[in-house]
């Protein structure tokens, strides 16, 4: 199986739940994330493309294929790089 997530990296697990609340509230997930996400994907509204178990580090891997329904987000995850915000935004079964 092969997913499509998009994220936003902020730097404190506040940020990231002030962003939860926003999406929650309707705000657009790829517009937040090109306002405020620390990562480079940011540009392109946080999509990270499809990618399989095994590329991505370990915590935010887990949490992304915890996801079951295209538009879910995850909790705040945190990784070395900080804080990620995870939207589901594709499912493959190769």
């Amino acid at each position: 199986m092969e997913i499509r997530a998009s994220h936003i990296l902020v730097k404190t697990k506040e940020e990231a739940d002030n962003i939860i609340e926003q999406i929650k509230s309707g705000k657009s997930f790829a517009q937040t994330a090109k306002k405020v996400s620390l990562c480079p994907s940011g540009r392109d509204g946080g999509d990270l493309g499809f990618f399989k178990k095994g590329v991505m580090v370990k915590p935010f891997e887990d949490a992304a294929f915890n996801l079951k329904e295209i538009g879910d987000v995850s909790e705040p995850v945190q990784t070395q790089f900080g804080w990620h915000v995870i939207q589901l935004t594709g499912i493959i079964d190769v």
